[in-house]
């Protein structure tokens, strides 16, 4: 593959890295820094890849290792979260997106960004071994992929796939009958 054709191609998945690597770190600096690792160690290591194979998979598999190797790394290091200003941080650009105008309905672009960081919350309480693989199935890889991309079994996938959505519709289901929705 030339080295243009395959930046151009490595490029196009950009936004989904990044989307799965604040996910993943909860960090909108951290997820930068991740995607750049990512996009770093893929150009390094570009003669490793197959031409006509699946970049994407192949992208996301680099983006997963680099995460827990530096996971690995910070262990002893305390977390922290931005997860309040993601919400607002989506809202402020979706404004910007239409010019500074205000969206023709506000209250549906506020209470989607409520529910967006209500779902970002319970994503972060969900325990990291199903989060990964919520976060690949959410980005659209299959059972096979995934269990490539972490190194463990189909059927580990499955179950943490299975238990990781129990736990989301769990923790959803109460939300929306706090507020009365459900």
């Amino acid at each position: 593959m030339a080295d243009n054709a395959f930046e151009k191609e490595a490029l196009s998945y950009l936004d989904a890295l990044y989307r799965t690597g604040l996910r993943m770190t909860r960090s909108e600096a951290d997820a930068e820094d991740l995607v750049q690792d990512t996009y770093i160690r893929a150009l390094r290591f570009r003669d490793q890849f197959t031409a006509g194979t699946n970049m994407k998979a192949w992208l996301f598999r680099i983006l997963t290792n680099t995460f827990i190797n530096s996971y690995r790394r910070k262990a002893a290091r305390p977390q922290t979260t931005e997860i309040d200003d993601i919400a607002e941080t989506t809202l402020n650009s979706r404004m910007a997106d239409t010019g500074g105008a205000s969206a023709p309905e506000p209250e549906r672009e506020l209470i989607d960004s409520i529910v967006d960081s209500q779902i970002q919350e319970a994503l972060t309480e969900l325990p990291e071994r199903f989060r990964d693989v919520v976060l690949l199935d959410v980005e659209g890889f299959h059972y096979k992929e995934i269990a490539e991309m972490l190194g463990i079994p189909m059927g580990t996938v499955m179950s943490r796939l299975h238990r990781g959505r129990k736990f989301l519709q769990q923790r959803l289901f109460a939300l929306a009958q706090e507020r009365g929705i459900a």
